[in-house]
């Protein structure tokens, strides 16, 4: 099917220069496995999970059966004052996943909703044990958590604060970034060890300039993903979860990105021995095929709201919140199958063991190269770092982009980082092609 034939005067495509796209379409038409087809006839691989999200591959069948069956049984129901038997299963597969008491599962349909949700919880939580003065949120800058106004709020990307900024929380803070160019440029596949002490700021600024009794919660991606694979320092994780204990702060992660295999475990959580009070999910835990997300919370919480109305009519709702779509049987359907896929296909030790294969790559390959300015890779993702084009930045990495595109390779322009980040199911010959097209690509823009 010739481009040409499709009307693409009336969808406005979303995170896109849309004049470019005009200009040069990038449509896919099917996938399977690690590749894509273009509306051109042409082979692409998924050098990204389809953002972080096809971590099984592409056309699964157990996870198209499933949704196939529960078409055929059960569409769609109501969440509000009913629910669905897939969401059960889904949500108690989901909790025994899951670190420490996060055993309370809140569905919802995207990362974006679940930042929002957890941010809710949060103040509900607080209420609910007299503290309803804690309504300050703490974020990191160039933390991403995902379009809602919440989100954005706690969330530290400048084109937000830019575009939307009269309307974002006004009780926000945020901490500082977790990333040292000169020291730390190179990371292969372990934890940067600082010789500064990046929460110090936190403890000795931040939490005294708003009084940690107004402190809700912290919110922070364990490895801050959308901004391009950015790591923490060693002990960084550990030592905010023995902050916010000290203060009595909720500490939420966000694994939207993490979660779900991509550091060879189940959640980042796992990866550093850290438990959150609140876990949000999305994106893998359907291998992408329908849209859900989720918000993992502790017995504690649930625990605490529940009882805060336990002198109420039994017919009061303790949590004022939800979505049309929270728990859809179809989706959740698809989660079970996901999930039990993961399992059977020992996907999440495979991610963890190539992970390593691509590492090894694109520091071989990449570092040295043309304006390559840092390499960073952990678990089954990497991005290469590159240094800006004065007065237009990014256009080297999207250029370098599209250059890859062409050359039948999908990886993403994040800022000045290209990011790699395949399904679980890739080869080393896949790999290889990533990376050496990457390779060509970055020295063609030099």
């Amino acid at each position: 099917m010739a481009y040409q034939t499709f009307n693409m005067d009336h969808q406005w495509l979303p995170f896109t220069p849309n004049r470019n796209f005009a200009k040069d379409p990038r449509v896919f038409v099917a996938a399977d496995g690690m590749m894509f087809t273009t509306h051109e006839g042409k082979q692409v691989i998924d050098g990204i999970s389809s953002l972080w999200c096809v971590a099984a591959g592409h056309n699964r069948k157990p996870i198209n059966e499933a949704i196939k069956k529960q078409l055929d049984t059960l569409d769609y129901a109501t969440a509000f004052q009913a629910s669905n038997d897939q969401a059960f299963v889904a949500a108690d597969m989901i909790a025994a996943m899951a670190p420490g008491d996060l055993n309370k599962v809140l569905f919802c349909n995207s990362g974006s909703e679940a930042a929002d949700t957890s941010l809710k919880v949060a103040l509900a939580y607080h209420r609910a044990r007299g503290e309803g003065h804690r309504n300050v949120f703490i974020g990191r800058e160039r933390g991403y958590h995902g379009v809602g106004f919440g989100g954005m709020s706690v969330g530290g990307i400048p084109a937000n604060r830019k575009a939307y900024g009269t309307a974002l929380l006004p009780r926000v803070d945020h901490m500082r970034f977790i990333h040292d160019p000169v020291n730390h440029a190179y990371i292969h596949g372990e934890e940067p060890v600082w010789t500064e002490d990046l929460l110090a700021e936190l403890e000795n600024r931040i939490l005294p300039l708003h009084d940690p009794s107004n402190i809700a919660a912290i919110i922070i991606e364990p490895i801050s993903g959308s901004a391009g694979w950015y790591l923490p320092p060693q002990g960084y994780v550990k030592r905010l979860r023995e902050i916010c204990d000290k203060h009595g702060i909720l500490l939420i992660f966000d694994e939207v990105i993490t979660g779900f295999g991509r550091l060879g475990c189940n959640f980042g959580a796992d990866f550093y021995g850290v438990v959150p009070d609140m876990l949000n999910f999305a994106k893998c835990v359907t291998n992408g095929v329908i849209p859900l997300g989720g918000v993992i919370c502790s017995d504690r919480i649930y625990d605490t709201m529940m009882g805060a109305h336990s002198n109420a009519p039994e017919h009061a709702i303790e949590f004022f919140h939800g979505y049309t779509y929270s728990g859809h049987p179809v989706a959740c359907a698809a989660a079970i199958a996901t999930l039990e896929l993961f399992k059977q296909d020992k996907l999440f030790e495979r991610a963890g063991q190539m992970g390593k294969v691509l590492g090894d790559a694109m520091h071989s390959a990449l570092m040295g190269l043309p304006n390559v300015i840092g390499i960073r890779t952990l678990g089954l993702a990497g991005a290469v770092e590159l240094s800006p084009i004065v007065g237009t930045p990014g256009k080297r990495a999207f250029d370098i982009f599209m250059t890859c595109y062409h050359h039948g390779v999908l990886v993403r322009p994040a800022g000045e980082n290209l990011v790699v980040c395949p399904p679980y199911i890739v080869e080393k010959e896949h790999i290889d092609r990533i990376v050496n097209v990457l390779a060509d690509a970055i020295g063609q823009h030099a």
